[in-house]
């Protein structure tokens, strides 16, 4: 008997200038956890908004069978009243709304037009206990953490019978003990019957839970791997990703370190909202020229928050300290002020935060220094447009011109853009917060790349990362980060995971 619960037959899809995805096909079982696994821009996304109709019927080719019918979506819902929900990378969320009015937001548990609380809640209660939280229905969505957001998208998904379990990078703002509970609940979900299709980077958790794997290259299906068949190695999903061995995640480099170029001093801030909770103590850190020196901690340990106090005093309360640069004091009260010192910073959020999405790279590039292509206030567009060319030329961005808009970028390549538009502010220094998040092998050691020549370049760039081998495998020195402190400080030769997490595991046993 055939247990195959989905297949897509041959889908083409097509964008203005761009075939993201040309006859592609994919067959699911049911109940089981499949992984679909490729470098950015090779159409995984698009492949999943295909089959959930956020691309409807009409704007691709191929058809869609799931459960032995041909189906066609017109709308999202259309496909989440036959079983199939996909959560996106970016959470669906309202902040301000409780998390029962979330899960059940558009799909509310009404009589004659009035809501009936009380069923609402008791739902909730059930749906959160199969996720495994404890929360009140009645706690805001604002007031829990991100792994804990991820689990009330999957009670959400729960609460409309959900057959067909579509997550793309459900884990890439996680950290790892968050991830390790998202994924044990998919496996449970496996068991209960729950087909599942997720999207990842993380290589090492695909081996964990996929029973299989699907590989699509440039809007291709390369192979299908079953992982109870065949032998299954992170170096073969590699070589069939990008068409190559990659023999070394991080490439190697040189750069001789000079003098201090960024320092520190007894850095605090308080909390935005909570006026008088202080997040980040005493807070003491150098860069030198030609050195990357990163930032490890636990999810909450204050790393963003003091990247973005430092610059600019983007965020926090009653921020207070001193910084150097070049041994001089400089004035960072303000983004701009921060800027005209030598500081740059690529936010954690790119799409939020790091980019005008509706607008184009030519204009994303150029934004932050139009200065530097204006003439007597007015914009050069030749000037800015061979900026805007050279920076795309050089970190290789994939795109049909310089007037795609970035919006229509696959992640990689949109973390290019923000890159190219602080590297043309021409920083000192350079912070980077989870440059590489979401973007797969390939395209994280493009930026490892770009990384080497800024040090190489005489540059000092500091580096906030969740992955601790990839703060082992590029920085110089690792500052090691608790509940706003530093705990630690590494250099190269002396850090491993084990020395950061008793770092972090001693400073926390001391407070107690």
């Amino acid at each position: 008997m055939d247990n195959t619960i989905l297949e897509m037959r041959s889908i083409t899809k097509t964008f203005p200038g761009v075939k993201a995805l040309e006859n592609v096909n994919l067959k699911v079982r049911k109940g089981e956890i499949h992984a679909l696994v490729g470098e950015n821009g090779a159409g995984k996304s698009t492949l999943m908004k295909v089959l959930s109709g956020v691309y409807p019927t009409g704007s691709y080719e191929g058809d869609i069978v799931y459960e032995g019918e041909t189906r066609n979506f017109r709308v999202l819902k259309d496909s989440e009243e036959i079983g199939i929900v996909i959560i996106h990378q970016e959470l669906a969320l309202v902040p301000l709304l409780s998390i029962g009015e979330n899960i059940f937001l558009g799909n509310e548990n009404a009589k004659s037009g009035v809501i009936s609380w009380d069923e609402t809640f008791n739902r909730t209660k059930q749906l959160l206990k199969k996720v495994g939280l404890s929360e009140s229905p009645n706690t805001l969505v604002t007031d829990i953490g991100v792994g804990k957001q991820q689990l009330v998208e999957i009670a959400k998904a729960l609460s409309k019978s959900v057959k067909l379990l579509i997550l793309d990078e459900p884990t890439a703002s996680l950290n790892e003990s968050d991830s390790d509970a998202l994924l044990n609940l998919l496996m449970e979900f496996r068991n209960q019957g729950i087909t599942s299709i997720i999207i990842s980077h993380k290589l090492n958790e695909i081996r964990k839970v996929a029973d299989q794997i699907t590989v699509l290259r440039d809007g291709m299906t390369v192979k299908t791997l079953d992982c109870h068949a065949d032998e299954i190695s992170e170096d073969i999903i590699i070589r069939n990703m990008v068409g190559r061995d990659l023999e070394d995640r991080y490439p190697p480099r040189s750069v001789p370190i000079g003098e201090t170029i960024l320092e520190v001093k007894n850095w605090n801030a308080y909390h935005q909202q909570h006026r008088d909770r202080q997040v980040l103590h005493n807070i003491n850190v150098t860069v030198r020229k030609g050195e990357v020196v990163g930032i490890a901690g636990l999810m909450g340990a204050g790393r963003t928050e003091f990247a973005m106090s430092l610059f600019g005093k983007s965020y926090g309360h009653k921020v207070s300290g001193e910084v150097l640069m070049h041994g001089k004091h400089v004035d960072v009260s303000t983004v701009r002020r921060a800027i005209d010192a030598g500081l740059a910073y690529v936010t954690e959020d790119r799409k939020q935060l790091g980019l005008v999405l509706n607008d184009t790279i030519l204009h994303n590039t150029t934004l932050v220094n139009l200065k530097a292509v204006s003439n007597a206030s007015v914009i050069d567009s030749v000037k800015e447009s061979r900026v805007a060319t050279d920076y795309r030329s050089k970190l290789r961005i994939r795109s049909s011109s310089i007037f795609q808009e970035t919006v229509n970028l696959s992640g990689g390549n949109q973390q290019k853009v923000v890159l190219s538009k602080w590297l043309f502010s021409n920083p000192d220094v350079l912070i980077l917060d989870e440059p590489t998040r979401g973007i797969d092998v390939g395209a994280k050691y493009e930026i490892y790349t770009i990384i080497n020549q800024l040090a190489a370049d005489g540059k000092a760039v500091l580096m906030i990362s969740s992955e601790m081998p990839e703060l082992l495998g590029t920085c110089d020195r690792i500052y090691v980060m608790n509940e706003g402190r530093i705990v630690a400080e590494l250099p190269k030769g002396e850090a491993s995971q084990e020395t950061i997490m008793r770092a972090i595991m001693r400073s926390g046993e001391k407070k107690q």
